[in-house]
């Protein structure tokens, strides 16, 4: 994706003071090295981030996400993770706690969606990549990451669900409704049993955001996208890392098990 795209569908990036909303702070990111992952770890590093590790299975994406987060004053790490192992989480936590000696946020942005098609011409195969990527990932990276947090006295987790997992009115991406929805609930469970211990637990719904993802996801026309929404626009990547860092930040104290649809209007139209 170039950046004549990007504004063509979503307009100019927007403009932002840095405000060190994350001074300080050690920040995990899974799927940090494109799209609004990666615009939400440079934003982490430009709020004063300590450190930003980044966890992901494409390693050139990563680590020049993590040489663009260093040239920003923070400490950038990437570490080869694949999200559908436990092992693999495990490795990325502990290898940010063995380095930095905690963890204090944490964005689980990795996902997944399935090419367009109405669910009768969905196989168990596509059902089994969204499912492992969007819920039994989020599992292992929620487990771990609250274990960490819990032995420092806290910390805060946004995960990326959607709203498709919210209302959904296009066919063709019923599994991933599906799997956003049950983000969507394990955010709120989760969030709901660790905010007694210091650990605040929140997500961000993305609604048409210019993306590759959204790109390759089989709409024809996303000129006639962008013109439907109440903003007349897609939104960028950076304006939903704005959200994520807003929720990280201790200016969202108290806001806890909530979803945060960053959509441009969509559920409101």
């Amino acid at each position: 994706m170039n950046e004549d795209t990007l504004t063509a569908l979503a307009g100019p990036a927007p403009a932002f003071t840095p405000s060190g909303r994350l001074a300080g702070r050690v920040c995990l990111i899974t799927g940090g090295g494109s799209g609004i992952g990666r615009a939400s770890a440079l934003r982490f590093a430009l709020e004063g981030a300590a450190a930003v590790v980044i966890g992901g299975r494409r390693s050139e994406e990563g680590e020049s996400v993590a040489a663009q987060i260093r040239a920003a004053g923070s400490e950038g790490v990437f570490i080869a993770t694949d999200v559908t192992s436990e092992e693999s989480v495990v490795g990325l936590v502990s290898a940010t706690i063995s380095r930095f000696g905690r963890l204090d946020a944490a964005f689980n942005n990795a996902g997944f969606q399935e090419r367009r098609a109405i669910l009768a011409d969905q196989g168990d195969a596509t059902y089994v990549k969204v499912f492992d990527t969007n819920v039994r990932a989020l599992f292992y990276c929620l487990r771990h990451e609250i274990t960490a947090m819990l032995t420092n006295g806290g910390g805060a987790i946004v995960n990326n669900t959607s709203v498709s997992g919210v209302r959904n009115p296009n066919p063709g991406l019923s599994l991933y409704a599906a799997s956003k929805a049950a983000a969507i609930a394990l955010t709120r469970s989760a969030a709901m049993e660790y905010a007694p211990q210091g650990v605040r637990i929140n997500s961000v719904a993305p609604g048409r955001v210019v993306t590759d993802m959204m790109l390759a996801s089989g709409i024809a026309d996303m000129g006639q996208v962008a013109a439907s929404l109440p903003l007349r626009r897609m939104g960028r990547p950076e304006e939903v890392a704005a959200a994520v860092c807003w929720l990280l930040s201790a200016e969202a104290s108290y806001v806890v098990g909530h979803v945060l649809c960053a959509d441009g209007g969509f559920l409101a139209a």
